[in-house]
């Protein structure tokens, strides 16, 4: 049997293959036919034709990062730490001067307690605050003012305001008798605090106190006082700008039948000064550290491979 050669092709794949008859398929594995190969057309044009075709070796593509790394996030920050250093070096100033007054008033509580001068000039009230003195005259119980609401121990109350008339050339001063229960606001409701005849007053000198912005204005007109503005109190009381707080000793029984009775509670001979500038201290300066370890880190930290790109020469 012959072999014949069938010279039709198959294309596919890029190359051609030859169909082989039915006949000639018993002797096909010992005869190798002629395989002609058929090869894709070369294109027309191709980039190396062009005489102004300049090679990816010749000019490299540049490796540069796409957008900031760092934004106005990075300056806030960086302030952050900075800020917080400069609030606790200034809360250690604070503390150096708040430890510093409290001294200073604690000093005058310990010393004994001085006769209030008949004339008292206000502007010098400032150099004697929470100096202790005392004083004897009347109280002016139809000059009685009430100051509140004023909390004490969880309950609702006021403040007793009531003027003191001293006998001879002595004037007439402020003197906060201490907080009585809002039950007792008429004064008909507590007899018992209705003290007549010479009484002698021991308390602290104070200063004026200061009115925050949250706190309403005084009607002296309605009898509404809602802080102790002291030159408004004593120009409608006509006595001198002078602030006295009664004291008393600490007694829990004493200041349990004076609350049942009606009668002020007195404060104690103590500095009422809030020193918390420890804690702000260590809150500060420990916001500051935080924030720099953060801004540390961030600096610190390389760039993810998504923030960088290659970008193709302009002259390709």
């Amino acid at each position: 049997m012959t072999f014949r050669r069938i010279y039709p092709f198959v294309s596919g794949f890029g190359y051609s293959r030859p169909l082989i008859s039915r006949s000639s398929s018993i002797r096909y594995k010992y005869s190798v036919p002629r395989v002609r190969y058929g090869f894709q057309k070369r294109p027309v044009h191709m980039p190396a034709d062009d005489p102004n075709f300049i090679s990816i070796v010749d000019n490299p593509p540049t490796l540069i990062r796409s957008g900031r790394r760092h934004g106005p996030g990075l300056i806030i920050l960086a302030l952050i730490p900075i800020t917080a250093f400069a609030l606790g070096t200034w809360q250690v100033l604070r503390l150096g001067w708040k430890t510093e007054l409290i001294a200073k008033l604690e000093d005058r509580l310990i010393r004994s307690p001085l006769p209030l001068p008949p004339q008292i000039d206000p502007s010098a009230v400032k150099d004697f605050d929470y100096r202790r003195v005392f004083a004897s005259g009347h109280f002016r119980h139809d000059q009685e003012m009430l100051i509140g609401p004023r909390m004490h121990d969880g309950n609702n109350g006021y403040l007793v305001i009531t003027p003191l008339e001293r006998d001879g050339n002595g004037t007439t001063v402020l003197v906060n008798r201490g907080w009585i229960p809002k039950k007792f606001r008429h004064q008909f409701d507590r007899k018992d605090s209705l003290t007549t005849g010479e009484v002698t007053v021991e308390g602290l000198l104070r200063e004026p106190w200061k009115k925050n912005i949250f706190t309403p204005e005084n009607k002296p007109e309605l009898g509404e006082f809602y802080f102790p503005d002291v030159e408004q109190m004593a120009k409608f009381t006509g006595s001198q700008p002078v602030w006295i707080e009664e004291t008393m000793e600490p007694d829990l029984l004493k200041a349990y039948d004076r609350e049942a009775k009606g009668v002020p509670i007195g404060r104690a001979a103590e500095v009422e000064l809030r020193n918390n500038h420890t804690q702000y201290i260590f809150t500060w300066y420990a916001l500051s550290a935080a924030t720099t370890i953060m801004l540390w880190m961030v600096i610190r930290k390389p760039p993810s491979e998504i923030m960088r790109k290659v970008r193709q020469n302009k002259e390709w």
